[in-house]
Parts: C-alpha cells; structure tokens; sequence
C-alpha cells in the first residue's frame, strides 16, 4: 500500500463487516492454487462476509509468500505459517481456532472440491444441520476424474469401515469437504487428535458421542459434488497416511484408550524386532560374525529403522529433517 492509498483508506475506511464464515484450507507446496481458490472461493459467497485462511506447513515452494501477497490485496485473507509441525488435522484445527466466524468450512487447496456448493452447505447449517458433508457418493455426487479406480476403491472401503465406528448410515465420512456450526467444535475440540488426514471422521464420532451423552442426535447433511482433478501440485496420499488412518479408527473404537501415537509406535516397535532377528541371523549364521558383534550390528540397524520409520510416521508432525537447524536453546 503506497503512501496515498494509506492516507485514503485512513480518512474513508472501509466498514468492517464480522465474517459468517471461515474458509479453512490447510496447505503444503500449494503456491499455484491457492489465488485460484480464493477467486473461485470469492465468487461463490458473493454477498456472504466471510475470511479465507490459509494454514500452511512451511512448504518449501514458497506457499505462504503467495498467501502473504494475497493479503496486502484481500482483506479476508489470512495466512498461518506453521513451523516446526506438519499434519492436516492440526493444521485445520489451528485454522478454527484462529477464526471467530460463528460458521466454517475446510476445502482442500488443490481445486478438487467443488467450492460452489459452499452457500448450499452454509444454508443447510444455518438452518439446523451440525455437520454438512460435501459428498462423492450419494445424489449427483461423483468421484469423477479426481480418483484413479485404486483410491475409488480404498475410498470407498475406508467409508464402510468408517460408517461401522460412526453408527451413522453416511455416504462419505471419508470427505475432506464440510462445513459446520462453530460451537460444535469447541465442544469436542479437546478429544480431537492431531494426527492423520481425516479430521472430520474424527469429529463426526467425538462430536456424536457427546450428543449421545446429553440425550441429543448430531444432525449430518450432505450436499453432492463431482470430485475434479488436481489443479497443480502433487497428491499427498501416501502408505502412511493409510496407517495413520487406521491407527485413528482403532483409537476411536477404544475411545482413546489406545491413542494412534501409541499405535503407531507399538507398529514401529514390533517391525524393529524382526529387522533386529533378521539382522542377527544375517550377520552371525551368514556373514560368520560372532555373536558380539553380530549383535552390536543388529541393535544399530534396528536402532536407526525404528528412529527412521517413527520419524516418518509416529512423529510426522514433528517431523526432524536434514540439514535443519534447532532453535537456540
């Protein structure tokens, strides 16, 4: 802003208008679909106050320098630089609490969610709804051409596994696509996990136990949309990912009596005891070591796999990377 625009907006400001609703979209190396999301964002709530935050996990492609520049034109813009942490569940849930739009809505930064059904979804919330699930698979909802037949699949399966933890007869659980009332979060918010990719299956069961213990049913809409293609920018799924979503279901189904963190390490654990036998046996019956050595080689393999593959997937928040430099202590 020049110094005349300063002076004009100081003696004509704008009149601020509170935002019904936060838009949500967690992000990582997506600087070539962040401006594009927020035009199509922008035109689809023409007439709805509302703010657009952008989490970002520091991505390396320059995601937030984008975001910051978007902000200098855009009021509504707001950007969350994260360092030090990774995930999409935290990283929605810092959103939400970043916001005190009454109402809002998490979308994906890479133009796969359909961003015109939002006022659908934001009408069907205000007029009593909980939770309103953006859906591929019920109505006119399609995975389109956003899905390859082995994600359709593994999507498809991870939904009835899900509806079996939820109790609830839903077409999509496993959508990264909903809007919701602001008052149902900060009711569940402190039993959500931060780990893993599927913050809303998470919701849904948090927040309908709760409903449960108060004698009330959770009110889920679903409005259908046709899952598009990627703009830019690479998908984020991965085997890991798989794992941490089971590691949600089983943690959920004990009701956090065994947290995925847990899990996850126990895993990590037991997959460190078979590359230590099998590096013992290696070592000692065919390299001809003895057994001191063949074991002091077997605890630093197994060793630096467990630190590795906890790395990677235990503590993918927290993810250590090389070349990275600590905090001054």
């Amino acid at each position: 802003m020049s110094v005349v625009q300063f002076e004009n907006y100081r003696q004509n400001p704008s009149p601020w208008v509170a935002p019904q609703l936060a838009v949500i979209v967690p992000s990582y190396n997506e600087r070539d679909n962040v401006a594009l999301l927020y035009e199509k964002v922008g035109a689809a709530l023409s007439g709805v106050p509302f703010e657009f935050i952008v989490v970002d996990d520091n991505s390396p492609d320059g995601t937030s320098e984008v975001v910051r520049g978007m902000a200098q034109h855009h009021p509504n813009v707001r950007g969350i630089r994260r360092i030090g942490r990774r995930g999409l569940s935290s990283a929605v849930i810092e959103g939400i609490m970043a916001s005190s739009a009454p109402y809002f809505a998490v979308i994906d930064a890479d133009l796969q969610h359909d961003e015109a059904i939002l006022p659908q979804m934001l009408a069907k919330a205000m007029a009593g709804d909980d939770i309103v699930v953006g859906t591929r698979y019920s109505g006119d909802g399609s995975a389109g051409q956003g899905l390859s037949r082995a994600r359709e699949a593994g999507s498809r399966f991870a939904t009835r596994l899900s509806s079996l933890l939820t109790g609830q007869s839903l077409s999509d659980p496993m959508s990264g696509f909903f809007l919701m009332r602001r008052e149902i979060f900060d009711q569940v918010v402190q039993t959500l996990s931060e780990d893993g990719f599927k913050i809303l299956l998470d919701i849904i069961v948090s927040a309908g136990r709760f409903h449960a213990l108060n004698g009330k049913a959770l009110k889920i809409g679903e409005v259908p949309y046709t899952f598009r293609p990627r703009h830019a920018g690479e998908s984020k799924m991965s085997p890991i990912i798989v794992v941490q979503f089971l590691g949600l279901l089983v943690s959920k189904l004990t009701r956090g009596l065994l947290p995925t963190s847990f899990l996850l390490f126990g895993l990590v654990g037991g997959l460190g005891v078979i590359v230590h036998m099998g590096t013992l046996w290696i070592t000692h019956e065919r390299l001809g070591f003895n057994f001191f050595w063949a074991q002091t080689a077997a605890v630093i393999v197994a060793m630096t796999f467990n630190f590795m593959l906890n790395n990677e997937l235990t503590y993918a928040s927290k993810k250590l990377r090389a070349g990275a430099t600590s905090p001054a202590c």
